[in-house]
């Protein structure tokens, strides 16, 4: 049913807003569906994930239905040091944004007069050609780490070869970036030869999207950010960027403002500021008007743009603080007061943030193309969903679930809290959750899972080893985990007999994931993810209700 569902929504070219559970075949009715509707018409399906362990699921169901049928199943990344074998073994690069090592790349790629470039690997691409790796895909269909490793031993480089096979490709996994930033999305369209008419959009986990679009328009700027400027600036003699104004003095007038953003209006995490409340500062500090500051920042722009200019020529990362700098002061000052909330964030990395509360321009996307299945096993109330990113006529259903209720028993701990307060305040609140945890996993010698609400929580768990559960092997998700790393994570966890595998909800292991049969038996929740009511959450919520 499910199956049919998708085909005809794409037949009819409408929006298909979907909620079923975990387990209940998803992503394997959604390819087979959409793909069954588009086969003959030229058009191709676009599947979108959040994270690449999602993305290397979509590969593996992907691969079998092409086993079949002959597809071409393509898995596309976003740029980062380990897709470039030329530059990954260079620890001055590894933080570097995909933006920089683009630049750096281009630089690497420029052709001399003689017409080669300075990357073998980008020359490889042309001695190999594509048809070689196209015929493995639809073969092998292997997940694009080891397509990558391939790539890189033939000598060519993975992200110009994937780039050359998506013009043909009939299924891409990509990650949002590539349908919904707009920079991003042009070069994208570019490489596979196609019109937004010509896509047909899959949104997988598609509760995450609207607060994934409403992060892609917000900006945010720290303390920290603005020292790293300042010492930028100084390198480069601390030149004037307005008449007698340095930007060592922009530097240090936006921590001042922010210091006392701090003391005035924080209330907890955050606090909402009234708008202008930056750009007002920074007009009595200089004694002068915002187009002035404008025109400042965009002197600071350019003087960043002349810095990474002369990185990129020396091969080095085309990073520029005072540009970042520069950039935030003018895109703070267009975030609107009625599409944004301008907030103050302390803790351990107080900073200036521009929120966006609607991502209904940014996904502009699911309604210019041909048609767009979103699904999720927490999607309702669809109407929220539709509402949100103008979906109009979208079709939308609910499938429950095809296992019977006996099968999962569901047990409620009602005697702690997992309130943030009382687990920070109340000793006695995490002694009672630890016993639970651990009487849990000694009751069950089969593999478990335990979530955490963060990383902070689970630290301290470990940190005190558990009491009262010997002998079980513990594997642990970590921030920065690099995808082979996750990988082998899950493998080992997988595989073993009793092991405890301990996760956060909102890590990556917590959705998108299969451990089918004996891989997972037992789940442990400690709380539910909701998010944390903070200035920007309700800020949210307020937008949302008027």
């Amino acid at each position: 049913e499910m199956l049919r569902q998708v085909r005809d929504s794409v037949l009819d070219g409408r929006p298909l807003v979907m909620e079923s559970g975990t387990g209940t075949g998803k992503t394997v009715s959604a390819l087979s569906g959409a793909l069954e509707a588009v086969l003959g018409t030229g058009r191709r399906v676009v599947y979108l994930t959040r994270t690449k362990s999602q993305q290397r699921q979509v590969l593996r169901e992907a691969g079998a239905i092409a086993g079949r049928a002959g597809f071409l199943c393509v898995g596309m990344q976003g740029r980062n040091i380990t897709t470039c074998p030329l530059m990954r073994d260079d620890p001055d690069l590894a933080a570097g944004t995909a933006e920089e090592l683009s630049r750096l790349c281009s630089a690497h790629k420029r052709r001399d007069a003689d017409g080669r470039s300075g990357c073998p690997f980008f020359e490889g691409v042309d001695e190999v050609g594509a048809a070689k790796y196209a015929e493995a895909l639809r073969r092998d269909h292997p997940s694009p780490e080891r397509f990558f490793e391939s790539c890189i031993a033939d000598g060519v480089c993975p992200y110009e070869m994937t780039k050359l096979l998506l013009r043909d490709a009939d299924v891409i996994a990509a990650p949002y970036p590539f349908v919904f930033l707009p920079a991003v999305k042009r070069h994208f369209h570019e490489w596979i030869g196609a019109s937004d008419r010509d896509l047909v959009l899959i949104v997988d986990e598609a509760h995450n999207l609207p607060e994934h679009l409403r992060g892609m328009m917000s900006c945010e700027y720290t303390a920290g950010a603005s020292r790293l400027a300042e010492t930028e600036a100084a390198q480069q003699g601390d030149p004037e960027v307005h008449r007698g104004i340095r930007v060592s003095e922009v530097a240090r007038a936006f921590r001042e403002c922010l210091e006392s953003a701090l003391a005035e209006h924080l209330d907890g995490d955050d606090g909402l500021l009234p708008h202008g409340y930056l750009q007002e500062w920074m007009m009595s500090r200089f004694g002068m008007p915002s187009t002035s500051l404008d025109g400042l920042y965009e002197a600071m722009i350019r003087m960043g743009e002349g810095i990474c200019d002369a990185k990129q020529a020396e091969f080095k990362l085309p990073r520029s603080h005072i540009r970042s700098f520069g950039r935030f002061m003018r895109d703070w000052n267009l975030c609107d007061q009625e599409h944004y909330v301008h907030l103050v964030v302390g803790a351990d990395r107080p900073r200036f943030e521009a929120y966006s509360l609607d991502p209904y321009e940014v996904a502009e996307p699911l309604r210019l193309c041909r048609a767009s299945v979103s699904m999720s096993g927490t999607l309702c109330p669809l109407g929220h969903y539709i509402a949100e990113l103008g979906l109009e006529g979208a079709t939308e259903k609910v499938f429950p679930s095809p296992f019977p209720e006996e099968n999962l028993m569901v047990i409620n701990v009602e005697d702690v809290s997992t309130s943030f307060e009382e687990l920070r305040q109340d000793p006695d609140t995490y002694r009672r959750i630890e016993e639970h945890v651990a009487g849990l996993i000694r009751s069950v010698d089969r593999n478990t899972a335990v979530f955490f609400p963060s990383y902070g929580l689970m630290d301290r768990f470990i940190e005190d080893g558990i009491p009262g559960v010997p002998g079980r092997e513990v594997y642990r998700e970590r921030r920065g985990m690099s995808q082979s790393e996750l990988m082998d994570l899950i493998a080992r966890f997988s595989s073993s007999e009793a092991g405890v595998l301990f996760c956060v909800f909102g890590g990556r292991i917590s959705e998108g994931m299969d451990f089918p049969g004996r891989e997972m038996e037992l789940a442990i929740l400690i709380g539910i993810p909701f998010p944390k009511p903070t200035a920007k959450q309700k800020a949210v919520t307020r937008y949302h209700e008027y």
